[in-house]
């Protein structure tokens, strides 16, 4: 089962950036899908952006134009580069990863993701 330690959070002001970093151990399989999710309190959780295996990447709508999620396979790192931050961003972020079946788009459903890394927390202030 692979291990996914998740780091890079924080505060930040409205306007800020911060990067986001998942380093994943003990994957094995291909192809995959992974990917970042959110959850803020008293909500669902939700998908950020996913890539897989291929470099296909899917973004959740409001992230288009300010988010980034790229891999560096040599430290086996996956990443989330995030500007122009909202309040609305603030939430738990959760790096995750799943085996997938076929190309083309990963899904944002959390619950078909199999290994989760542990939440890192982003707030934002306006």
């Amino acid at each position: 089962q692979p291990q996914l330690a998740v780091s890079g959070g924080g505060s930040v002001q409205a306007g800020g950036s911060l990067t986001l970093s998942c380093v994943i151990s003990g994957l094995t399989y291909r192809p995959y899908c992974m990917g970042w999710f959110r959850q803020a309190p008293g909500k669902w959780r939700e998908g950020v952006a996913t890539v897989n295996s291929d470099g296909i990447t899917n973004f959740e709508p409001s992230m288009l134009g300010r988010a980034t999620i790229y891999q560096d396979t040599a430290k086996n790192t996956l990443y989330l580069q995030m500007n122009t931050l909202k309040p609305e961003d603030t939430a738990m972020y959760y790096c995750a990863l799943v085996r997938s079946t076929s190309g083309g788009y990963c899904n944002h459903v959390a619950g078909l993701f199999t290994s989760w890394g542990q939440g890192t927390q982003v707030t934002v202030s306006s």
